[in-house]
C-alpha cells in the first residue's frame, strides 16, 4: 500500500467521522455544504449501452440494482471501490421501464415500456416468473408501480385515473381507486396504511388502504400537472413535483386534513419538469431531479429546506447528464444516480 493509499483511507475515515457511520448515526446533517466523494460507477462491471431507468439499493444487503432499456436487471455489491457484479438477468424483448426490490429484498419486480405483463425475479430460487394478464385488470400497458413497505401490497398505475391495488403474495387484484385526471405517481406511506396518488390535473389524493376510500384530496399549490411524488420514511413530509419544475414540500398532517394545504417550502431550483425525487432513509436529504436537462439534480437539506450549494459540482463539463432515477443506501452512506448514458453514478 502506498502513502497515497493511506491518505485516501484517512480522508475516507475523516469523511465517515464527520458524517457519522454512513450517516446512520449522525445526530443531524449540517446545511450549506455536503461532504461527498465521487466513487467508481456502481455498474462499472456491467455498463449499459442504453439509458438506465432504475437504480435502487437493497433494503438490507450492501447491494445495488440497475435496470434499463437494454432489457437487463443487474445486481452489484457496493463497496465504493470495486463494486463487483453479482449477477445480471436479460429479459427478452423487454426494455425495463421500472424495477423495484420487494420489501424483504428477495424478489425484483420489473415492468416494461409497452407491455401489459410484468416480471418477478426470485433471487433466492434464481427463477424469472412472468406475470401475464391479471384477472379483472383491463390495462393494455403496466409501467408505473410501487411496493408497500410492509411487503403486503403492489400498487399499479392504470389508465383513466385508475390506481390498482394487488396482493404482493398472489399478484391478484384486490381493488381499484379512481382519480379525475390521469394517474401519474402513487406511493405508500411508511406504515403502509395509506396511499398518496397524484394526477395530471395537479391534484393529490389520499386513500385508506384497507377500505380504498378517499380520505382527502387537494390541489398541489400552483401545479397544473403533477410529475413526481415522494413520501418521507419518518412520516412527516410529502413532496410533490410538477411540470414547471417546482417541488412543494408539505407537512404530512396538513395533507390529511386540509383541502388547500400550504407548502412548508417550495423548491424552485429546477427549471424543467421535476421528474424524480427521493428522501434519504433518515429524512435528512431530499434529492430532486429533472430528466430533461443535464446536471439537473439538487439535494435539499431537511429540516432547513435549503439546497446544498456544492452539488452537483459546477464544472465546464456536465457530469450527471440526464438523471432518470436516484436512490440512497439504507444508512445514507451512498447516493446513486442512474442516467441516460447508462451510468449509475455513485457518491459517498
Amino acid at each position: 500500500m502506498t502513502d497515497d493509499d493511506d491518505s485516501e483511507d484517512d480522508d475516507e475515515d475523516n469523511l465517515l467521522r464527520k458524517t457519522g457511520n454512513l450517516l446512520g448515526k449522525s445526530i443531524s446533517l449540517p446545511k450549506g455544504i455536503i461532504e461527498m466523494k465521487p466513487c467508481l460507477n456502481a455498474n462499472h462491471e456491467r455498463e449499459s449501452s442504453r439509458p438506465l431507468t432504475t437504480v435502487q439499493f437493497h433494503p438490507s444487503a450492501q447491494v445495488v440494482m440497475t435496470a434499463g432499456l437494454d432489457r437487463s436487471v443487474s445486481l452489484f455489491q457496493v463497496d465504493g471501490k470495486l463494486n463487483p457484479k453479482i449477477q445480471s438477468i436479460h429479459l427478452e424483448k423487454f426494455p425495463v421501464y421500472k424495477a423495484r426490490f420487494s420489501a424483504d429484498g428477495e424478489q425484483v419486480i420489473a415492468t416494461g415500456l409497452r407491455q401489459k405483463m410484468f416480471y418477478v425475479y426470485d433471487m433466492m430460487g434464481g427463477s424469472i416468473i412472468p406475470i401475464p394478464r391479471i384477472r379483472g385488470l383491463e390495462e393494455k400497458c403496466v409501467q408505473e408501480f410501487d411496493v408497500s413497505p410492509d411487503g403486503t401490497y403492489l400498487l399499479l398505475n392504470g389508465t383513466s385515473g385508475y390506481v390498482h391495488l394487488l396482493s404482493m403474495k398472489t399478484k391478484e387484484l384486490i381493488g381499484s381507486m379512481k382519480m379525475n385526471g390521469k394517474a401519474i405517481k402513487a406511493g405508500f406511506t411508511a406504515d403502509s396504511s395509506k396511499i398518496f396518488s397524484s394526477s395530471s390535473d395537479g391534484e393529490v389524493y389520499v386513500w385508506d388502504v384497507k377500505s380504498r376510500r378517499c380520505l382527502n384530496r387537494f390541489q398541489d399549490d400552483g401545479s397544473l400537472c403533477e410529475t413526481s411524488l415522494a413520501l418521507s420514511k419518518n412520516g412527516r413530509f410529502v413532496s410533490c413535483g410538477s411540470s414547471s419544475g417546482v417541488v412543494n414540500i408539505y407537512n404530512f398532517d396538513d395533507c390529511l386534513q386540509s383541502t388547500n394545504p400550504k407548502p412548508v417550502k417550495s423548491i424552485m431550483n429546477l427549471v424543467t419538469t421535476a421528474s424524480s425525487q427521493v428522501f434519504s432513509p433518515q429524512t435528512e436529504i431530499l434529492a430532486v431531479a429533472s430528466h430533461t436537462m443535464d446536471d439537473a439534480v439538487k439535494l435539499v437539506h431537511i429540516p432547513s429546506f435549503t439546497v446544498f450549494s456544492n452539488f452537483p459540482v459546477q464544472g465546464k463539463s456536465k457530469i450527471i447528464k440526464l438523471a432518470r432515477s436516484m436512490d440512497f443506501s439504507p444508512h445514507s452512506g451512498f447516493f446513486s444516480i442512474a442516467n441516460n448514458k447508462g451510468d449509475a453514478l455513485l457518491y459517498r
